[in-house]
């Protein structure tokens, strides 16, 4: 008898045991694990994903040295960029330039927008004016001055960051607008953005 009960324990022990892996098939990837996790999106797209737009420049690689002409120890003066197309919808673009090594905090040396769409680049030199023959409008820079305003570290190896943005609107904003300004008008319109490094370094 006790080996009867014995051996019919045994048997639901198995029965149970095969029905736990059996009763359920298993279970497959969701969609969530299967998927890329979301690109990260920048400042003033308000959440959305945006396209990059590849920015350059003929005078420096991104990460590389920026030439002195284009420093304080030079003439200070912009040097030429060029993007590849916007995305569509691109009602204008904007171009932020800045240090963030600065010792202060983050140094602004060029604001500029209002930018045309079709624009693909600007050239060396761009005019520190209001309104540059070039196109778009330029805002105050760190120094308080319109326009760009070279590289200038007190000490160091400094990264400058090129930051183009292309946006689903035109601000047609006056000139003088600071960063802050700036951004706080494109944020939710940005819809591309690129973005080129160079270096400098002084002392």
């Amino acid at each position: 008898m006790k080996l009867a009960i014995g051996l019919f324990v045994i048997g639901a022990v198995l029965v149970i045991a095969c029905g736990g892996s059996s009763s359920k098939p298993s279970a497959t990837p969701t969609a969530q694990s299967a998927t890329t996790p979301a690109v990260a999106t920048p400042a003033g797209t308000g959440g959305r994903t945006v396209k990059t737009v590849t920015l350059t420049s003929t005078a420096f690689a991104d990460g590389a040295s920026i030439p002195t002409k284009y420093t304080c120890d030079g003439e200070s003066v912009s040097p030429p960029l060029g993007w590849d197309g916007p995305p569509s919808g691109t009602q204008s673009l904007a171009l932020i330039v800045d240090d963030p090594d600065a010792p202060s905090g983050t140094f602004v040396h060029w604001v500029i927008y209002d930018l045309p769409p079709s624009l693909r680049g600007l050239p060396e030199g761009v005019s520190t004016d209001a309104k540059p023959s070039t196109g778009g409008t330029n805002g105050k820079n760190g120094s308080g001055k319109s326009g760009y305003t070279g590289p200038c570290p007190p000490s160091g190896t400094h990264h400058y960051h090129f930051k183009l943005y292309a946006l689903d609107t035109s601000l047609n904003a006056p000139s003088g607008w600071s960063k802050d300004q700036l951004l706080q008008a494109m944020q939710g319109r940005v819809i591309g953005q690129g973005e080129l490094v160079g270096t400098f370094s002084r002392g």
